[in-house]
């Protein structure tokens, strides 16, 4: 609110914020911070409306302006062992036809016009092609919703990651860091399976809509060797120690 009397400004607030108390639903209109990650090229921030559950209309209100202009922290949300839901995007694959974007059986050699395609798309009656005969169109880039994830860890990347069967001293970062993507400096969650969309994707996490029983998983090993190629080292420390010194760090 931009008011040239600032006793104005602060009158609206005050209105504006009694109107909340008396309301039944109040949202947080939260952002992303894209300047804190330096693999991702983007300065315009990622913005999501999130309600708050729980508790009177007043509780609400006075949660949302104790929140405001405040960092929430993966930590406050979730939790180890507990199921979420990730919405994304998946990774988009153009115009694409009928034998990859619906598995069809590819016709015989001596087929006229054609053999990656439908032979028949339906009968003379009903006069329209149904909605479930294989077409070709896009593929890729729709928005899907995987339910029931359980989260393995949460913890930051700059944080040394130490198991009860694997003492060495390492983070959750890889050899060479994660392709296409780089080292992670923040927080992060690991989960079970994969999530939707390319790497840098934005991925919106929530409370499960179906909720399951939470079960204790404990990882034993977590696999840090380089993922470009073959790695076969943890650490750069122990890979040094297998080679020795090399010619190029001789004077």
């Amino acid at each position: 609110m931009k008011h040239e009397d600032m006793r104005q400004n602060i009158e609206y607030t005050e209105t504006d914020v009694e109107a909340i108390r008396n309301s039944q639903i109040v949202r947080l209109l939260c952002h992303s911070q894209p300047q804190k990650l330096k693999s991702l090229d983007q300065k315009k921030a990622h913005i999501i409306e999130v309600q708050i559950n729980g508790g009177t209309s007043v509780q609400k209100a006075e949660y949302a302006m104790s929140r405001l202009e405040k960092e929430i922290c993966v930590q406050e949300v979730f939790g180890k062992n507990e199921f979420i839901d990730a919405i994304g995007v998946t990774k988009g694959k153009g115009f694409q036809g009928t034998v990859k974007r619906w598995g069809t059986t590819i016709l015989p050699r001596k087929t006229n016009k054609g053999i990656r395609k439908v032979a028949c798309i339906g009968a003379w009656h009903p006069s329209r092609v149904m909605y479930s005969v294989a077409r070709c169109g896009q593929m890729g880039f729709h928005r899907r919703t995987q339910q029931n994830l359980m989260i393995y860890g949460i913890g930051n990347g700059t944080q040394p990651l130490q198991t009860d069967f694997d003492l060495t001293v390492k983070t959750i970062n890889p050899m060479g860091g994660f392709p296409h993507y780089g080292c992670i400096e923040n927080d992060y969650v690991m989960v079970k399976g994969c999530v939707s969309g390319p790497c840098k994707r934005v991925v919106t996490l929530r409370k499960p809509i179906h909720v399951r029983e939470n079960k204790d998983v404990s990882i034993k090993f977590v696999d840090t060797s380089s993922k470009i190629g073959r790695g076969r080292f943890q650490t750069s420390e122990e890979k040094k120690a297998f080679y020795g010194t090399l010619k190029t760090e001789v004077n």
